[in-house]
């Protein structure tokens, strides 16, 4: 999936879109995400300008992301439909590298409860084959129309 097709599962735009693409995905189990850091994120002009470093909880927030489109894509369902899923809590979460632009997030995201109204889920961020950050995530369905 490109980022076109990423905005029907979405409601995230510039800035705060942070999966640029969809990589592979299995129905009810896992997915796995892209997202390239570049310098130009407006997050790099305060957080830190001499040493820039992508924040961890934007880290969380693109596993978060991966999360919504494994769960409305499982469920069949895109935003027209009128739900959302939103990040609910996060259980475990762990940062073991910095992220700097120029690096490239691969996002994995399986889930390990799919409910009714919401999903547990266990994320995980690499840069290249290193483990960056580790999060379960809940994530939780509303009726927004």
């Amino acid at each position: 999936m490109e980022v076109t097709d990423i905005w029907k599962y979405l409601p995230h735009r510039y800035p705060f879109l942070l999966v640029d693409r969809v990589l592979e995905f299995e129905e009810n189990q896992r997915i796995v995400t892209m997202k390239n850091i570049t310098i130009n994120e407006p997050q790099f002009n305060g957080h830190f300008p001499e040493t820039p470093v992508f924040p961890g909880v934007m880290i969380v927030e693109a596993l978060a992301q991966s999360a919504g489109i494994l769960a409305f894509r499982s469920r069949d369902r895109t935003l027209d439909d009128g739900y959302i899923y939103y990040l609910a809590g996060t259980d475990k979460t762990k940062f073991k590298r910095s992220v700097i632009p120029g690096d490239q997030l691969r996002l994995e995201v399986e889930i390990i409860n799919l409910r009714t109204h919401w999903m547990k889920a266990q994320g995980k961020a690499f840069v290249g084959d290193t483990l960056v950050c580790s999060s379960i995530l809940t994530c939780a369905e509303q009726k927004v129309s």
